[in-house]
């Protein structure tokens, strides 16, 4: 087949940027890569380090309906256009409009990729709302991805779709970049001088959290279960953005962060290997998720986790192999969990010494690629049969 052209396409560009860094620079071997997402400096750079065409279209991530007709048209347009072989969108809105838009303009092949889902985690009118959007993605979409296990089993005990689901490799949309991701990236002089700058002693022991510090991601009860644990060479290490209009946290909660000398927050961190490094636990009781990849990177730097057993978190975690999982929205449990990890020195350990192999066998990058090109070349090949 003379057309090789593969829209690969997100809401926002941080997604596209973050999510698939390596990917599209491996597949535009194969393919006539265009990454399509809002305008913005993630988009550039995605375009210059992965050597692929982009397209600045506008979708907003809220529901927006006057918005979200405007950026369905401009997509329908642009496919119809330059009639792609395959649109392969991920995230909630860049996936809706992409799909419908594709299947208006005929695109033979229209993938989309679950990586998470929020309606089960809503109720009511809201949850009814995005249940009939996401069943409507399904029904324009030609295949449907779901990143891991917990992410297929809600599609289908939700009945969004009756279409067969494929999860790819293990799951996970992108796997994991081994050589990035090593403990040995720092050296012990830089590990001692980011300990001094952030007040952190040898011999504290470091909790740390990566990821949107709200709400949804189980901060609240971080805190909380932080601050009622009172264990004295004890760090809290947060990594990552607060959002303040998305999902603001509680005001106690924030009270306790600034109260709390031993509760470090470092804000957004371009490169979060650093801060693993000096870590000696991640701690990561989000309510929802796809397939985290803050806990697979954790693990390939040798780093044990706390989780919340949820979709993901328990697929990488294994009970008491290379971490724990609790329940969700439980600040005794967390509170037990770490006091744990502190105090249990030879189960800290064996868990550290399982972590990265449990990441290596299961989510190397490359075997994930491998897996997705081969799907591309299967569906390829049924639509050139049929």
């Amino acid at each position: 087949m003379h057309n090789s052209k593969l829209f690969r396409i997100a809401t926002v560009p941080s997604s596209l940027n973050i999510l698939l860094k390596g990917q599209l620079a491996y597949l535009q071997k194969y393919f006539d890569i265009t990454a399509i997402s809002g305008a913005g400096n993630s988009l550039e750079e995605l375009k210059k380090r992965e050597k692929v065409k982009i397209q600045a279209i506008t979708m907003h991530r809220k529901i927006s309906p006057l918005y979200d007709i405007i950026s369905l048209v401009k997509l329908y347009l642009y496919f119809k256009y330059e009639k792609p072989l395959i649109v392969h969108s991920i995230t909630p809105k860049a996936g809706l409009l992409s799909m419908i838009a594709a299947k208006m303009a005929g695109v033979p092949i229209r993938i989309h990729t679950f990586t998470g889902l929020i309606f089960p985690t809503k109720t009511g009118l809201l949850q009814r709302l995005l249940i009939a959007m996401d069943k409507l993605l399904c029904t324009c979409a030609t295949n449907i991805i779901p990143e891991g296990n917990g992410v297929k089993n809600d599609l289908e005990s939700y009945g969004i779709t009756k279409k067969p689901l494929k999860i790819i490799a293990n799951g996970n949309v992108n796997g994991i970049d081994l050589e990035y991701f090593h403990p040995q990236m720092m050296d012990p002089d830089q590990k001692q001088l980011l300990r001094q700058s952030l007040v952190i002693s040898a011999t504290d022991f470091v909790f740390t959290f990566v990821g949107r510090l709200v709400g949804d991601k189980g901060i609240n009860e971080l805190v909380k279960a932080f601050d009622k644990l009172n264990l004295s060479g004890v760090k809290l290490l947060l990594v990552g953005p607060f959002e303040p209009k998305m999902d603001p946290l509680l005001s106690d909660t924030l009270k306790i962060m600034e109260t709390n000398p031993n509760i470090i927050s470092v804000g957004y961190q371009k490169d979060v290997r650093p801060y693993y490094a000096i870590s000696d636990a991640l701690v990561f009781p989000s309510y929802r998720e796809g397939f985290p990849n803050v806990v697979m990177q954790a693990g390939a730097m040798e780093i044990p986790a706390i989780v919340t057993n949820i979709n993901g978190c328990n697929e990488i975690i294994q009970e008491g192999v290379n971490g724990t999982i609790i329940p969700p929205k439980n600040i005794e449990a967390l509170k037990i969990a770490m006091q744990r990890f502190v105090s249990d020195e030879v189960y800290l350990l064996s868990l550290k010494k399982n972590a990265r192999t449990m990441i290596s066998s299961r989510f190397e990058q490359t075997l994930v690629w491998e897996s997705l090109l081969k799907e591309y070349k299967e569906l390829i090949h049924n639509i050139e049969k049929a």
